[in-house]
């Protein structure tokens, strides 16, 4: 079994979120406990990754429409109704214009003309605009990397991973870590099959406790992904102008 390719019988997968050094990266072989994690500052290294994944799931939106309705694209509002308490984390996603804007007030005068009902572009969502930026500009130009890379969002992940029902805890309570809502999900990842020894690892430099979770749970994904049990939101997804998928994976 090669160390590269993604022919191999158990390929390396990539579960992938933004983290204050860039991206927090944990590649997984689609089964056994084999994992690293890393930090790298930009996409691309993640692409082009000696592990080259065969899977990549990232908690990052993929795909921008021209124009949004209520509660941004269809995949925000296709799995919001599932996650309870929890849907407050998913974010609306505005037009492609408006998230192309570097100034938050231009960002929002895009957003409003581009929206019905006219919305502004939360302030939650236009500090990861530069990473939906970076991600979309990589696979626009990179129809093979966009074939294998995949939206997922935390929350509905482990909405999956627990039996298909909201988390009754939060990660995290007034901007702080939460430990009972990290040991709720650290068990989940657990039962999943993750590696006890990933549960256990300090996260690396310039990421967070909550963001190795929440790349922990996009690898659980990906394995999904893999394995042909994972499911769109909606299904079956819609393309944006680039033929970019516009669709949460859990």
């Amino acid at each position: 079994m090669g160390d590269n390719g993604r022919s191999d019988a158990n390929p390396w997968l990539a579960g992938v979120d933004g983290c204050r050094a860039g991206w927090i990266v944990t590649f997984i072989r689609a089964s056994g406990d084999e994992l690293r994690i890393r930090v790298v500052p930009h996409f691309a290294e993640i692409l082009g990754a000696a592990e080259n994944p065969a899977i990549i799931a990232v908690d990052i939106p993929i795909g921008l429409p021209d124009r949004t309705g209520y509660g941004g694209r269809v995949a925000e509002n296709a799995i919001r109704p599932l996650l309870g308490a929890r849907q407050s984390a998913v974010f609306s996603v505005p037009s492609r214009a408006a998230l192309a804007q570097t100034d938050y007030r231009e960002a929002c005068t895009i957003a409003l003309a581009t929206s019905d009902p006219p919305r502004k572009i939360s302030k939650q969502l236009f500090m990861i605009a530069p990473k939906i930026r970076e991600v979309d500009a990589c696979l626009r130009e990179n129809a093979a990397a966009a074939s294998r890379t995949f939206e997922v969002h935390p929350e509905a992940a482990f909405w999956r991973l627990n039996g298909e029902r909201p988390l009754t805890e939060p990660k995290k309570v007034k901007g702080r870590p939460y430990e009972p809502g990290l040991a709720l999900r650290r068990d989940l990842l657990a039962a999943a099959g993750l590696p006890p020894a990933a549960l256990a690892a300090a996260p690396p430099p310039g990421a967070a406790a909550d963001d190795l979770l929440d790349a922990l749970a996009c690898a659980a994904i990906a394995r999904r992904i893999r394995a042909g049990t994972a499911k769109p939101f909606p299904d079956p997804p819609p393309a944006d102008r680039y033929g970019l998928r516009m669709a949460i994976w859990a």
